[in-house]
């Protein structure tokens, strides 16, 4: 059975619901002219374009490991997030802000309104399909949590860009209400411009949260410091670990780390292993009449310790694995 890919259900469901909503918002953005109408059209247009770039980046993180990228290529998913990000700045905000500054500036005394019912009805469709997606994302990224902030620290950032995406939707949809509600009641446009401008401004500030997000996964982010430091004690607690000299991870994909960590080792518990197995002793019993035979035994004896070092760390490494699931590489260097 294939692996479940995080993220793909909440964003084609957006992907399905951006598509609509912006045929239908820009359908009467062009009939009614309206200035926020064409903000939330563009908002829409520019949600399905991002979308369709996290779907990419969402089929291409998940290429296995091969010569070139020996850890796979997990981190697509953040450089497509990325680009879905810096896509929303320009495509947007930008376009929408010049938009409506435009339209501001070229209002007309005694100009008819831009308000019309039609414009309404469909913004209340697109509240209820941006609501709808919403949803589906928020489930998907809390997955089996309780609702809080926390899901939101480590969360993938290409459901969290669905989650943000849909959320400033929701939030546009409305400031476009208003700015049709306080154009009806007026009877002026200034209103229906200045809500495509705060639109914008909430396009450019979703932008720019996601791609603080993205930088961090892409320049390499960390494990947090509750779960080094959990990890730096089991490595202690193993008797040939005398001290944790360096400890380095970085993210290889979401919630998939690899670790780095340097030792003092301590060889005497090994030793204290081969005497207790009583296997030595029979050996130097045999032989200790022999020097010949005793020099021999002393470089076997030697040449079992790698192995011997070797298996331990494997062991040590698996504990790692076992108990910290998030970690699937582990490399202990001993200084």
């Amino acid at each position: 059975m294939p692996n479940k890919i995080q993220g793909n259900k909440s964003v084609i469901s957006a992907l399905l619901g951006n598509t609509f909503v912006t045929i239908i918002k820009s359908v009467v953005a062009i009939i009614s002219g309206s200035a926020s109408m064409f903000a939330e059209s563009v908002h829409s247009f520019a949600d399905t374009l991002n979308q369709s770039l996290l779907l990419i980046g969402l089929k291409r993180s998940k290429r296995p490991a091969d010569d070139i990228h020996g850890y796979g290529y997990g981190i697509e998913r953040f450089f497509w997030s990325l680009i879905s990000a810096c896509g929303i700045l320009f495509i947007g905000a930008g376009v929408t802000v010049y938009h409506s500054i435009d339209s501001l500036l070229r209002q007309e005394i005694g100009a008819p309104t831009h308000f019309s019912y039609l414009t309404i009805i469909i913004l209340c469709i697109a509240f209820i399909v941006e609501g709808v997606t919403l949803l589906i994302a928020i489930k998907e990224l809390k997955g089996k949590e309780k609702f809080s902030k926390e899901i939101f620290i480590d969360a993938d950032p290409v459901t969290l860009a669905v989650v943000y995406e849909d959320s400033a939707a929701v939030l546009g949809v409305l400031v476009a209400l208003g700015a049709q509600a306080l154009m009806y009641i007026t009877g002026n446009n200034v209103y229906d411009s200045i809500g495509g401008i705060v639109v914008g401004l909430i396009l450019g500030f979703l932008a720019i949260i996601l791609i603080m997000k993205n930088h961090n996964y892409i320049i390499g982010k960390s494990l947090n410091e509750k779960t080094t430091e959990e990890i730096i004690e089991l490595l202690l607690e193993d008797p040939c670990i005398e001290h944790v000299s360096e400890f380095k991870s970085v993210a290889i994909d979401i919630n998939k780390y690899r670790i780095y960590t340097t030792v003092e080792w301590n060889g005497s518990p090994l030793y204290e292993e081969i005497y207790e197995a009583g296997d030595l002793k029979e050996e130097f019993d045999e032989i200790k009449n022999d020097f010949k035979k005793f020099t021999k035994l002393m470089f076997k004896t030697t040449d079992r310790i790698p192995r011997l070092v070797g298996t331990r760390i494997d062991e040590i490494e698996k504990k790692i694995k076992e108990k910290f699931p998030e970690v699937l590489y582990v490399d202990i260097e001993i200084n």
